[in-house]
């Protein structure tokens, strides 16, 4: 489903954009209710894979990714993975609610600029796609530059995961947030590209043995990538704030995910200036709201605070 624009023959991918939105609003609950099971379990002092909470957030993460995955082959990613904000947005509400995390006037701030940026973000999105084909998805995944920066995550990963994780995880959240983040410049790129291998794998009348065999690698790096995050998401919510690790996660994850979607798809490329800033000024946006949701967790300030202050003066 889309909007046809007469000016400029482009079109608004709205399916996706309102798929994006329903799945960032799920995967928002999924840290809550993981950690929620996780702090019940250990109560109890048994395994959180026992916890019906647990499995209901786990169930919702498996039904945002699901919905992220249609999002990715129905709008660029350039608009999807920022669109997560609201997610970020969602699980702070709810984290106030179940699990007692105070949502003071910081993190209401933080909210209001979150929705705004993703406004910005919708309004000034790519109206189309830079892939539209197999072939073309099989030439971008050849580029030397993509080639480059994708051994570079490797690397960085294996040494994450090897030598830094067993030494500093527990104490630090940036090792498990830099390992999760790395990962989704495998996770989104595969999401988007199993939509296009797909046409080509299984749509045509005869077999066409090379795109099932990109279909099938790009599957098989969906489904590592995923679980690996799935693991040590589930690290980090063990030893951190659900609202902390997901404020800073959005940041770095989406960060990760447009610097990968820009060297594979090139979608910035179907651009104007004034869109490119804009879209530059609203991922801003939504980062400085996301950090106001993380600075909300450790700083008291309020409004009867103030009022207090005044009267005791």
């Amino acid at each position: 489903m889309v909007f046809d624009s007469e000016a400029n023959g482009a079109s608004w991918p709205v399916a996706g954009i309102v798929i994006a939105v329903t799945s960032s609003f799920i995967n928002g609950s999924t840290f809550v209710l993981q950690k929620k099971g996780i702090l019940r379990a250990r109560d109890r002092g048994g395994s959180y894979l026992r916890d019906a909470v647990w499995w209901t957030g786990t169930v919702s993460m498996v039904i945002g990714q699901m919905g992220n995955f249609l999002a990715y082959n129905m709008a660029p990613a350039v608009i999807v993975t920022p669109l997560g904000a609201l997610g970020v947005l969602f699980g702070a509400v709810l984290a106030s609610w179940i699990l007692q995390e105070r949502l003071n006037i910081l993190g209401k701030l933080g909210c209001l600029l979150c929705c705004c940026g993703s406004a910005v973000l919708i309004i000034h999105a790519p109206k189309a796609e830079a892939v539209t084909s197999r072939l073309e998805l099989e030439e971008r995944l050849a580029d030397p530059a993509f080639l480059l920066y994708a051994l570079l995550v490797i690397l960085l990963l294996f040494v994450l995961i090897v030598r830094i994780a067993p030494a500093h995880g527990s104490s630090n959240i940036m090792v498990y947030v830099a390992i999760c983040s790395l990962l989704g410049s495998f996770t989104v790129p595969s999401s988007k590209g199993l939509g296009l291998a797909a046409q080509d794998a299984f749509g045509g009348e005869s077999w066409n043995g090379r795109a099932l065999a990109l279909f099938l690698g790009l599957l098989g790096t969906l489904a590592v990538s995923v679980l690996m995050q799935f693991m040590f998401i589930n690290k980090a919510l063990e030893r951190f704030s659900s609202n902390v690790f997901e404020a800073i996660y959005y940041v770095t994850f989406t960060s990760t995910v447009i610097l990968a979607s820009a060297l594979l798809f090139k979608e910035w490329t179907l651009l104007t200036m004034t869109d490119s800033l804009a879209m530059l000024c609203g991922l801003l946006t939504v980062c400085v709201g996301v950090v106001l949701l993380r600075i909300s967790q450790e700083a008291s300030l309020s409004w009867k605070q103030k009022e207090a202050r005044e009267k005791m003066d």
